[in-house]
């Protein structure tokens, strides 16, 4: 018999620094699984990805054990890091807080690619391209 799934969490966490304090302990707790197992298992699935934020879904069954996917850094914390900004401009489009190139672009829409709402690398750029201009961040040749 399958197992039936109790509860959905939809989390982000740092690659590889999952401990069973909070922001973990606290949303995790209250389900009643292994915190120590989650947060082992985590980082060593996430061991390579170090530094980046990793949106993770967390599906919990009814007898307490539990299975995880890791998803695709946001798009925002990836147009971050190549632009090498701390954070996108207050004023969104109006003002500029950073610069990509079309390579750079391309890049972040092949890693995104699997989680996006698209079918080829070019539609993906589109949506990758509309989130950077939300930030303030231009896209150059």
């Amino acid at each position: 018999m399958a197992k039936e799934v109790v509860k959905k969490v939809k989390l982000q966490i740092q690659a590889g620094k999952a401990t069973p304090a909070p922001p973990v302990g606290t949303v995790l707790g209250p389900a009643g699984i292994n915190l120590q197992e989650f947060c082992t298992k985590y980082n060593d699935a996430t061991r390579d990805k170090m530094g980046d934020v990793l949106p993770v879904e967390i599906s919990i069954y009814d007898d307490r054990t539990f299975d995880f996917v890791i998803k695709t850094p946001p798009t925002a914390f990836l147009i971050k890091k190549f632009a090498k900004i701390d954070k996108g401009s207050v004023k969104g489009s109006k003002e500029v807080a950073g610069k990509l190139t079309k390579d750079q672009l391309k890049e972040i829409a092949e890693i995104k690619l699997p989680d996006l709402n698209a079918y080829t690398v070019e539609e993906a750029m589109k949506v990758v391209e509309g989130t950077a201009r939300n930030m303030g961040v231009t896209i150059t040749e």
